[in-house]
């Protein structure tokens, strides 16, 4: 679902040289393992954009041991897939990875007012269209590749030494191990020095280490086949709905695949009617997927917010674990991917060439603060345009006609592309300013009232 249309971070072992010591004989000496066998031992908890990223980080410091968990080393997270141009270049995505280059957009508005959008994309730039199974597992093979040991098992708790903000003692990780043949796992115990998080909205790490809880949507997808000449619509094409009929508080999606679509839409307030919200997507849809065939439905909770405690002694969240899914778009595959490879460069980097395990201040000081001030903006901006524009139907009106802009055009997608909310024209925003309250004036006179609904209880639930 991650698409917007409104975003790496040690010292050397020493080493005696024999000319040192010219002349001279040495006794053998024997290596004490508590200074020079032992490795601190990073687990990586989680296979998917942030826990590969990380783990690949980590794999290439020789003086750290790295375990990457995944408990479905074939895991086909639902999920829109759409990656910033920024990323493939960034993160060494190859041209295998990417299903598809989206160079148009098609915003349909709750009245079926439509805008065509992307003739400012530059030739060579493009929105990335990923299946979720196939970039997981390049990114994961990646990091095994510079020596991550990779477990196929399920890490089912966390035993956390009560004083280990201020000791070296181990975290104990529980966790099931899976082998082939076998749908049950064998119970294993690993200790760490350090963990990384990385295990999606229902982090059990992020439950350990008393995170916290947040808000979370819920996103439903269908993986729909459809014929060679309705798939030719949709080659270079991305569309998105916007309306009370496919959410009361996000938008629905049509992304093209390798050789399917995926549609789909999501929800915060009203997450027990996402099925609803579903079918309409699909009548909306209409001519453009008739006939297609189901082939895969997913669903999956999409964090609202930050974690309110991202960090716990030596243990650091990332990705959807540590809340980082923008508002407005849903997207979160670039800032997994960012968060982990930032994380680890912060953590390898204070653990100075193996010899110092890094303290919670030590990690908020770095990757916290330095993640933060890099795109806490962009956070804030998508935070404001979903509580603007995507509240009730008069609003969303006044949203597409707005993308009718080409200045609109051009930063929305220069601020997604890039990860950077852009520096704008003060004229131009300023005329910018006037043409939203005279759509959002017009958007009103013109849409249809919102459904109502309640769901007190539903809506009050944190993960």
């Amino acid at each position: 679902m991650r698409f917007t249309i409104a975003f790496s971070i040690m010292a050397s072992a020493t080493a005696f040289s024999p000319s040192s010591f010219a002349g001279s004989t040495l006794a053998s000496v024997p290596s004490s393992s508590s200074a020079l066998d032992m490795k601190y031992k990073v687990a990586v908890v989680g296979g998917g954009p942030s826990g590969a990223c990380a783990a690949e980080i980590f794999a290439q410091e020789k003086n750290i041991d790295t375990v990457l968990f995944e408990r479905k080393m074939d895991n086909a997270k639902p999920c829109g897939g759409a990656i910033p141009l920024c990323m493939v270049g960034e993160f060494d995505i190859p041209e295998t990875v990417v299903d598809r280059k989206v160079r148009k957009m098609n915003l349909i508005s709750p009245t079926g007012v439509e805008v065509d959008i992307g003739d400012t994309l530059k030739p060579n730039e493009y929105i990335g269209m990923c299946r979720r199974e196939i970039m997981d597992k390049y990114l994961r093979d990646r990091a095994i590749e510079y020596g991550a040991e990779a477990i196929n098992g399920l890490v089912t708790s966390v035993d956390i030494p009560a004083d280990h903000k201020t000791t070296e003692e181990p975290y104990t990780i529980n966790y099931l191990e899976f082998t082939e043949g076998s749908s049950s796992g064998t119970a294993k115990k690993m200790d760490v020095d350090v963990i990384v998080g990385a295990d999606g909205a229902n982090s059990r790490v992020a439950k350990c280490m008393d995170a916290g809880l947040y808000n979370f949507a819920i996103a439903f997808q269908e993986r729909i086949k459809i014929s060679d000449d309705k798939m030719a619509f949709y080659e270079e094409m991305a569309e998105m709905y916007v309306g009370d009929d496919v959410s009361p508080d996000f938008y629905g999606w049509v992304f093209p695949k390798y050789d399917h679509v995926g549609v789909g839409t999501g929800t915060v307030v009203n997450r027990p009617a996402i099925k609803q919200y579903q079918k309409a997507i699909r009548d909306r849809a209409g001519d453009k997927i008739a006939g297609g065939k189901i082939i895969k439905v997913e669903a999956h909770p999409i964090p609202e917010h930050y974690r309110p405690r991202r960090v716990q002694g030596r243990i650091a969240l990332v990705g959807d674990a540590a809340g980082y899914v923008t508002k407005c778009s849903g997207e979160g595959i670039y800032f997994a991917a960012k968060s982990g490879r930032m994380a680890a460069q912060s953590i390898v980097e204070l653990m100075k060439g193996g010899t110092h395990l890094p303290t919670q201040a030590e990690i908020e000081r770095t990757y916290l603060k330095e993640y933060d001030a890099l795109y806490g903006p962009t956070y804030t901006v998508l935070d404001l345009l979903q509580k603007v524009f995507y509240t009730n139907n008069g609003a969303r009106e006044a949203f597409v006609e707005l993308c009718n802009s080409k200045y609109v055009q051009q930063v929305t997608f220069d601020s997604y592309l890039y990860k950077k909310v852009q520096g704008n024209n003060p004229l131009d925003d300023l005329k910018l300013l006037g043409e939203t309250i005279g759509c959002l004036v017009k958007g009103y006179a013109v849409a249809k009232p919102d459904q109502t609904f309640s769901n007190p209880v539903e809506s009050q639930k944190r993960i």
